[in-house]
This record gives structure tokens, C-alpha cells and sequence, in this order.
């Protein structure tokens, strides 16, 4: 292999160039896990790093040659030049994820897709349920580092509430219920009195199971609140050439890795 093909630029040199870097070996800086079945990986890749927008996904690649397609995943948080993404054990693929530790590298690419719009003050209410959680991770730590907004999470699991003690690093107000409990809407209904009369507009940003995601649409439909809505979908290659995942739209069918995965739920048509 040249030099010129092993090259990886530096995060200046990307931005002024226009592109990112294609498929790359990276470093695990720490992997644990969070509760049964959910880990917590760490890379270094100073790109990733410092492009990860919320809502956008890492494509990680097995180092099984027999397994060709990549696992997208959200990003979790970034520190530095260290990338987190928190994922859930659920095949071959994200077993051989899980057992990775530090020293040992992984095959990358990303950030992939758009993002949460959060360029207008506002109370971001983060609205996560499960796996869904570790996109509005990253955007509470997004809209912490802006003036003029604030965010609360409201966060919904199946048991052990895995996601608190990150998104408390971040967010204003912290809310979650499991499901012996109740679920996200539970939670949206006690505190809506606090959203809809608080000094700043209420706007909901949401990723989770797509019945989850629904109801929360038809929830804010309802009190007239803005909701974006971060798809999970299953997909190929990541970035708008197969076209497996693609979603049924108001403009069309799009494909959820390149034209999302963050739709409004005008978009989608939920709720209206």
C-alpha cells in the first residue's frame, strides 16, 4: 500500500478539502459494558470527532472477512479526539464488537447523514427510548455548548437506565421511567404543563422504536410543538448507494442514511 492511500487528513485540511475521510482503521480507547447486553465503545479518530453532528452515525466494519456489511451506529458523545458509541448486542456483528478492548482497531466511517436542527433557542426535549438514547446524548452535549437554549431529556428503558449518568453530564433537566413504569409519553404527559409555559419554546428531538417514535409525533402534533424525528433503519452501505432503507415521505420515498436519518414529522406524515 502507498503512502498516499494510508494518508488521513487532518481535520482542517478535510474541511477546507470538502469530503471525509473514506473507510479507516481506528483505535479502541475503551469498551465496557452498560447493562446486559449494552456496551459503551471508544475510539480515537480526531475527524470523527470533530464533524460528529447529532443524530449522525459511524459505519463500523467487522474485522470478520466473512461479514461485509457495516453496523451503523449513532454517536454517543465526543471528548477531545475520542468518539463514543453506545450499541446493543444482537447478532454476530455486535458480539465481535463487544469484546473488543483498548489497543485493539476497528475499520470506521463517518459521520454519516444529517443532523438535528438546533441553530434556533429553544428547549430541546430529548425524547429517547432503549437504543435510541445515544443520538440525544450527543445533542444534549451539543446544545450545552450553545447559548440561548436549553435542553431535557426524557428517556425511556426496559430496565437498567443506562443513558442518565451521560445525558446528566449535559442536559438542564433529566427525566426517565422504565417500563414497569410507563413509557416516554407517561413522562411527557406529567411534565407538559412545565414545556408548553416555560420562557422558551419547546422543541422535541426524538430517536427510539418506531411505535415510541409515532406516538410521540401524534403527541406533539397535538399541542402544535415542532418534532424531529431520528430513524432507525436497517441499512447497507450507509451512505445512499444501495438503497435498502430507504422510508415513505410526503416528498417521496428517501433513503434514511443520505436524505436522514432526521425527518420532521411533517415529512413523514406523522401525527397529522
Amino acid at each position: 500500500m502507498t503512502a498516499a492511500a494510508t494518508f488521513m487528513p487532518t481535520v482542517g485540511q478535510a474541511r477546507e478539502a470538502g469530503f471525509f475521510p473514506s473507510r479507516h482503521t481506528v483505535e479502541i480507547v475503551d469498551n465496557r459494558m452498560l447493562a446486559d447486553g449494552v456496551y459503551r465503545l471508544t475510539f480515537r479518530d480526531e475527524f470523527i470527532a470533530g464533524h460528529a453532528k447529532p443524530a449522525q452515525f459511524v459505519d463500523v466494519y467487522s474485522n470478520n472477512p466473512s461479514r461485509l456489511m457495516p453496523r451503523p451506529f449513532g454517536v454517543a458523545e465526543v471528548d477531545g479526539d475520542e468518539v463514543s458509541l453506545i450499541f446493543a448486542v444482537v447478532g454476530k456483528g455486535t458480539a465481535e464488537f463487544s469484546e473488543l478492548r483498548a489497543g485493539d482497531t476497528i475499520r470506521v466511517m463517518g459521520p454519516l447523514g444529517n443532523s438535528f436542527n438546533t441553530k434556533e433557542n429553544a428547549n430541546y426535549v430529548l425524547v429517547a427510548g432503549g437504543l435510541g438514547v445515544p443520538p440525544l446524548v450527543r445533542a444534549a452535549q451539543a446544545i450545552a455548548e450553545s447559548e440561548g437554549s436549553t435542553s431535557t431529556a426524557v428517556f425511556g428503558y426496559r430496565n437498567v437506565r443506562f443513558g442518565d449518568g451521560y445525558v446528566g453530564r449535559y442536559a438542564d433537566k433529566t427525566y426517565s421511567i422504565d417500563e414497569s413504569e410507563g413509557n416516554v409519553v407517561t413522562l411527557l404527559d406529567r411534565i407538559e404543563n412545565e414545556l408548553v409555559n416555560g420562557e422558551l419554546k419547546p422543541v422535541i428531538l426524538s430517536c427510539g422504536p418506531l411505535p415510541m417514535m409515532k406516538a410521540v409525533a401524534a403527541w406533539a402534533a397535538k399541542r402544535g410543538i415542532e418534532a424531529q424525528l431520528s430513524l432507525e433503519q436497517r441499512m447497507g452501505c450507509g451512505y445512499g448507494t444501495c438503497v435498502l432503507c430507504t422510508v415513505d415521505t410526503a416528498e417521496g420515498r428517501l433513503k434514511v442514511c443520505s436524505d436522514g436519518p432526521v425527518f420532521t414529522r411533517e415529512q413523514l406524515g406523522w401525527g397529522e
